[in-house]
């Protein structure tokens, strides 16, 4: 396993904090089931969360099924809140991206590592259009 670097150790803390932080919303006892049980079933460990993004989302579905959404979005909030992500969507209105929580946790890693650096993201809006370029 490669050594991870200062960013990416903060971030796994980050995130660690906010989804202890959303599992506490529903309460110790609960808190504690969902680590066993991801521990247990799903083989795991919460150490091992922020490098299993995809296996941690898929776990928490099956456990709450639809009602992993809240859950997912208030780890989103929590987050946002511990890295100060200021995110604006600048495109048409009608169109707003399809941001699920895997790619908000992507996201809000290029966040914590490029911090006082200019980031160019291309979108693509249709298929067969040209990329346009965004800044956050």
């Amino acid at each position: 396993m490669l050594a991870k670097t200062k960013t990416e150790k903060v971030y796994g803390a980050l995130l660690l904090e906010s989804i202890d932080q959303a599992f506490s919303s529903l309460g110790q006892n609960t808190k504690l089931s969902i680590y066993f049980h991801l521990e247990t079933k799903f083989a795991l460990p919460k150490q091992d969360i922020p490098d299993r993004i995809e296996d941690f989302s898929n776990a928490v579905e099956k456990i709450f099924g639809r009602a992993s959404i809240p859950l997912e979005i208030l780890i989103m909030k929590c987050l946002n809140e511990k890295i100060n992500g200021n995110y604006e969507w600048i495109g048409p209105k009608w169109l707003a991206p399809e941001l699920t929580f895997q790619k908000y946790l992507k996201l809000a890693r290029l966040t914590l590592e490029n911090r006082g650096k200019i980031v160019k993201i291309e979108v693509l809006v249709n298929e067969g259009e040209s990329p346009r370029q965004e800044t956050l």
